[in-house]
């Protein structure tokens, strides 16, 4: 394998982790400035489906951290590429769901259509109807498969948590009893395409996020080694509940130093 596949990169959660509504995390911008500054390759992952690369990387040069979109992979870029794995020559779908979604489709020459689709898609949008959840309930009754970006139940917003993508698919499910196959984290496929666009082994990625469920579990699953950050949602406490363990926990981002930070190479080499 190519020695580059062996360097130490960083995959980041984005909510929780690198800002909290519309301010930075203290530390985040200085963390991401030495993974510039020292060459490792990073990438930004997120469950949210509903923006594009272009729009998450335009809301962090608002808060002062300048990177390109192709530090990003989000829950729709998951979607579109495990329709291209799945149906190479070509699907179609129903999709609920906002421009990050529809643009990932679009881009993979994936078919959007209510006329006896592949798939249904469900994914956050703010056009989310009745109408449309009677057309995707019957679609997958007359053999649609069923998938969504992500089974967050919520999302944060100014005012409090809001319904998110795993809310969304509860009525289509309880109606069809078909439980969607989600493509988010922590579903190690979604790890695995993150790794692939960065060109980098789990041995030495590092996975960084807030969430034991989806950020830790993650990274645990698809073999790399796990860094819980408490500027979240998790505290000691409930980080404590859990069976499995990060490898590594941090305050914030700021107090992690890339440079001598141990992977499970390292460990294993030591």
């Amino acid at each position: 394998m190519d020695n580059r596949s062996y360097q130490k990169a960083f995959i980041l959660d984005m909510d929780g982790v690198v800002y909290t509504g519309p301010r930075l995390i203290p530390g985040a911008k200085e963390f991401v400035d030495r993974l510039i500054q020292r060459n490792y390759k990073f990438l930004f992952l997120t469950n949210n489906s509903y923006h594009t690369p272009q729009e998450l990387r335009e809301r962090l040069l608002n808060m002062g951290i300048d990177v390109s979109e192709d530090h990003f992979y989000t829950s729709a870029m998951a979607t579109a590429c495990f329709l291209k794995v799945q149906r190479p020559n070509g699907c179609s779908a129903y999709v609920i769901g906002g421009k990050g979604v529809l643009s990932e489709l679009e881009k993979a020459g994936i078919e959007v259509t209510s006329k006896k689709p592949d798939y249904v898609i469900i994914a956050e949008t703010e056009e989310y109807d009745y109408a449309k959840i009677i057309e995707a309930t019957l679609l997958i009754q007359e053999g649609a498969k069923f998938i969504a970006t992500n089974s967050d139940i919520t999302g944060p917003s100014r005012r409090g948590p809001v319904p998110a993508c795993g809310a969304l698919v509860a009525p289509i499910q309880k109606v069809t009893g078909v439980a969607p196959y989600f493509l988010g984290k922590p579903n190690p496929a979604m790890m695995y395409w993150a790794r692939k666009k960065l060109g980098v082994h789990s041995a030495t990625c590092f996975m960084i996020g807030d969430r034991m469920d989806t950020d830790i579990v993650g990274g645990l699953e698809s073999g790399m080694t796990t860094c819980l950050v408490l500027s979240g949602v998790t505290s000691r406490d409930i980080m404590n509940r859990f069976p499995y363990q990060p490898d590594y926990v941090f305050n914030h981002l700021g107090e992690i130093d890339p440079e001598a930070i141990l992977s499970r190479r390292d460990w294993v080499e030591k």
